[in-house]
């Protein structure tokens, strides 16, 4: 059975970090892009980052660039989000979802990918 699982979120004061993790099984991440989105109460889904669906580049939305890092380990088939100097605005529930093959920019932003995770939530407090 082809899965993602999403682990780390939790409650964090305004200025921490988490480390969210996207852990996948039934399938490698050699054939699939990978990307994490969120949705805050009240409001649509959002994408946040994604390992290469920027011409072969990480992409990270505006409002996370320069705070959020996205990386993969292979050997351990789970995809990595840190997140730091965390807002209350990024207060959301995190998905990670997969792609197969190459993942364009706009497939991402439009959530066309094929796996998703079943979320984790993250609560930043001010």
């Amino acid at each position: 059975e082809v899965q993602l699982v999403e682990s780390g979120g939790g409650l964090v004061q305004a200025g921490g970090s988490l480390r969210l993790s996207c852990a996948a099984s039934g399938f490698t991440f050699d054939d699939y892009d990978i990307g994490w989105f969120r949705q805050a109460p009240g409001k649509g889904r959002e994408g946040v980052s994604c390992l290469s669906c920027s011409d072969g580049s990480p992409y990270y939305t505006d409002s996370v660039k320069g705070r959020f890092t996205i990386s993969s380990d292979n050997a351990k088939n789970t995809v990595y989000l840190q997140m730091d100097s965390l807002k209350p605005e990024d207060t959301a529930v995190y998905y990670c979802a997969a792609a197969w093959g190459a993942l364009s920019y706009s497939d991402f932003i439009r959530g066309y990918l094929e796996v998703w995770g079943q979320g984790t939530l993250v609560t930043v407090s001010s």
